[in-house]
């Protein structure tokens, strides 16, 4: 299958707002510390920015996320490090299980180096085992958790929480 990845627009927050909500849904019945609420508006700034992204097949998205070159409340002093940090990776479910994960790893890897960054980042709230073991099995390794406070700079879920963080380097990978 040849997936396309390219920037969401405008003309897509409607599905964008319907994959967060079906991700939602998925986090809550699976047990794990479910997104809050993403706003249009928040949406439509990651736009403009361009760094709202999707993954379409045949017309249809099939997958959206959120990238950024910094993200110092969650990696720290890490953060200085060149890199690409990963956020809100919602999957339509009628194509859960194909490993679009693993599409967008090979896509964050040209994307990275192309930015000159040499590590891809990422982080899930809470101990979540099979999400674990899909991002090491994608090349990732697990970099245990830490436990963030609150703070108003990071979105609810992530206040007083246990965070895991995730880390490919693009050097040895």
């Amino acid at each position: 299958m040849a997936y396309l990845i390219k920037n969401s627009t405008t003309q897509d927050l409607e599905v964008i707002l319907q994959l967060y909500t079906h991700a939602r849904t998925y986090q809550s019945a699976k047990g794990a510390v479910p997104w809050p609420i993403i706003t249009s508006e928040v949406i439509t700034s990651e736009v403009s920015e361009k760094r709202q992204w999707k993954m379409v097949l045949e017309g249809k998205v099939c997958c959206v996320w959120v990238t950024t070159f910094t993200d110092p409340y969650i990696w720290g002093e890490k953060n200085a490090d060149p890199s690409l940090y990963i956020h809100r990776i919602a999957i339509d479910p009628i194509f859960r299980g194909k490993n679009l994960v693993g599409e967008l790893i090979e896509w964050s890897k040209k994307y990275a180096l192309t930015h000159q960054k040499d590590y891809i980042r990422l982080d899930t709230v809470g101990y979540n085992k099979p999400l674990i073991d899909h991002y090491t099995k994608n090349g990732f390794s697990y970099l245990g958790g830490i436990h963030l406070k609150a703070n108003s700079n990071l979105p609810s879920h992530y206040h007083d929480a246990e965070v895991s963080l995730f880390e490919m380097n693009l050097k040895t990978a």
